[in-house]
This record gives structure tokens, C-alpha cells and sequence, in this order.
């Protein structure tokens, strides 16, 4: 199939500012995006889901997936309702008993690379459908940091599949971001706020990783996010 560029419904902002996301569905007359309800509990997923059902959106080919409080309906609905082909998670302790009581998607469950390449990163990766390539990670962490781990990672590439990428921005200077996962704020050049589109030029070092679903992960507006994907087009010759 071909790439196809993905608009993300990112839910990272404090309060509620996804929800204008949902608003601008319609608004733009989107029939297709990525969802990331990375950092909502249940409750506020059972409201995303029933908001998403409201608007004319037809189809969600990638969902970000939190293990720890997923619940199995969750991921028979994103399938059965918007035919959802790939879900991405962190690594977790949670990772094992949630593939094991998903095993029927497993092949459909990618792990995605972090700060840091853990040990257990390919165990994981080997256990279900493969690695989900956020390429901001390892462009910010993997080459200019020189985190612990990624020396490897171009090899695991080689031997198992990328299922989805993540895409943000990379700044030319590490900028100050809050990790709501850990309550930390670390310096980092990866950010998922976009203020110029030359911060996706780095994408184009990485045009040989790129699987066929490509989600932009950005927290600002689908609207500035049809720009984006539009420039990435361009220049990834899309």
C-alpha cells in the first residue's frame, strides 16, 4: 500500500484543548486521523469515543494505545467502528498481561522506542507485531543525545517490523518539556508543538524507515496539521 501521512488528535494539553480536535473534524471535513488518548483515563476515552461517533469520521488506521488502564472493549471498538489497523504503546510492566488478554490483536501492537532503548525494548518488540518508529525520539535522544541503547537500534530495524511512525518536531535548540508519564521536566529536542515546518526537515534523514502509517504527533490544531502533512509530502516526495 502506499504511506499514507496521518493528522493526530493528540491529547497531551492540559484540560480539555483535544476536544477542539474533535470540533475541527467536521469543521475540515476529515474522514480519516491518528488518535492519541495517551493521557485520558477511562472516563475521558468513554468521552472521546462517544464524541468521534458524533462526527463524520470514517476511519482512525492508527490509536496510541496506554496499557495500564486499556480495557479489551476498547480496542474491539476502535477495530470493529473505524477499522484501526496498528496500535502503538509504551513499554510497561502492564505490556505482558495486556497482550496476553489482546492476544488475537497482537500482531496489530507495536512498541515504541523512548528517551531511553531499554533492554527488555526487543523482547517486546518480539512478542507482539513489531516496533512503532517514533523518529523524533531517536532523531532527539537516539543521535544528538547519544542516549543508552541506541547504538542498536538500527539493527533491531532490520529485524523486526515498523508498524506505524510517530512524528514531531525537533527544535535547534533543546526547549524545556513536561512529561506528564513522570511528572519531570527535562531539555530535549523533540517537542510536540511545531512553530516553523523547517522542524520536520530532519524527517528526510529517516526516508528508508518509514512504515505505512505515518502519525503526526503535534499538539497543534488539525488545521495547522494539514499544513504539515502537506510540506512532509513535498519533501518526502509522498
Amino acid at each position: 500500500m502506499a504511506k499514507k501521512i496521518l493528522l493526530g488528535l493528540t491529547t497531551i494539553s492540559e484540560g480539555a484543548e483535544w476536544k477542539n480536535k474533535v470540533k475541527e473534524i467536521d469543521e475540515l471535513g476529515l474522514k480519516e486521523i491518528a488518535i492519541f488518548p495517551t493521557c485520558l483515563n477511562l472516563e475521558r476515552r468513554k468521552e472521546l469515543y462517544q464524541l468521534l461517533e458524533k462526527t463524520k469520521l470514517e476511519s482512525i488506521p492508527h490509536a496510541h494505545i496506554r496499557v495500564e488502564d486499556m480495557e479489551n472493549w476498547e480496542l474491539d471498538f476502535l477495530i470493529e467502528r473505524y477499522k484501526t489497523q496498528v496500535f502503538n504503546t509504551h513499554l510497561s510492566k502492564d505490556i505482558d498481561g495486556f497482550i496476553k488478554r489482546n492476544g488475537k490483536y497482537r500482531d496489530k501492537i507495536y512498541i515504541e522506542n523512548g528517551v531511553e532503548l531499554e533492554d527488555s525494548f526487543e523482547e517486546m518488540a518480539k512478542n507482539c507485531g513489531g516496533i512503532c518508529l517514533d523518529i523524533s525520539h531517536w532523531e532527539s535522544h537516539g543521535i544528538r543525545d547519544r542516549n543508552k541503547g541506541y547504538e542498536k537500534l538500527s539493527g533491531l530495524l532490520g529485524r523486526y517490523k515498523i508498524g506505524v511512525n510517530h512524528l514531531s518536531a525537533i527544535k535547534p535548540e533543546k526547549v524545556n518539556v513536561h512529561n506528564d508519564f513522570t511528572g519531570e521536566d527535562i531539555r530535549r529536542h523533540d517537542s510536540h508543538w511545531l512553530d516553523d515546518l523547517s522542524e520536520m526537515d530532519y524527517v528526510k534523514k529517516y526516508k528508508d524507515y518509514l512504515a505505512d502509517f505515518i502519525s503526526i504527533e503535534l499538539e497543534n490544531p488539525l488545521k495547522r496539521q494539514l499544513e504539515v502533512k502537506k510540506y512532509l509530502e513535498k519533501i518526502l516526495d509522498l
